[in-house]
């Protein structure tokens, strides 16, 4: 499936529901949906984007989901039966995260506080170390776990899954990605 630019521009600023289902024991945190994601329902759909590879790669699912379109209720049973959720710190599509301006980074970490306390999850994985450094104004926040919590529940930062970040591999992010899943119990200890 593929889109033309205007049609992708078409989804400029729409939102996308968290993924989310009973028994969520690891909330995944994107910076926003971008436009390929807001096109497709599915979080983090660009081709490219290795977030669905490193949680296969890490063991946290079993097998990808066919995440470049919308998921279907099969993939979407298996996400869930994985006691993983998909949320964003900010609701609105923009075709690159750096169009967020800081004051929309912050009311978004006001608005996910409320969202994991409601949710509860067992650890939070905010995937977008500059993004969380500017919301919730930690400018010296490293990646990893970290000191602070959101909405009470332990929180991880850890690299970006986009093709922007050339830093990473599928590999690295799986072993990044590892480290919250075993607090939350997905992986053993």
């Amino acid at each position: 499936m593929g889109y033309s630019r205007a049609e992708l521009e078409s989804f400029r600023d729409a939102t996308i529901p968290d993924l989310t289902g009973p028994g969520l024991r690891l909330l995944f945190v994107g910076i926003n949906p971008g436009l390929w994601t807001a096109a497709t329902g599915t979080p983090f759909s660009r081709p490219g984007n290795r977030f669905w590879p490193a949680l296969v790669e890490a063991g946290i699912l079993p097998r990808l989901p066919a995440y470049t379109g919308p998921l279907d209720a099969a993939d979407r049973a298996m996400i869930f039966a994985a006691g993983v959720g998909v949320s964003n710190l900010v609701a609105r599509a923009t075709a690159r995260a750096d169009e967020l301006d800081r004051d929309e980074l912050r009311a978004g970490a006001k608005a996910l506080e409320a969202r994991v306390a409601a949710l509860s999850p067992r650890a939070v994985a905010v995937v977008g170390l500059t993004a969380y450094r500017q919301g919730f104004d930690r400018a010296a926040a490293v990646a990893g776990r970290q000191d602070e919590s959101i909405g009470g529940v332990p929180t991880w930062v850890l690299p970006n899954p986009s093709g922007l970040n050339a830093h990473d591999t599928v590999a690295s992010l799986a072993r990044a990605y590892a480290a919250p899943a075993r607090a939350a119990g997905i992986l053993p200890a």
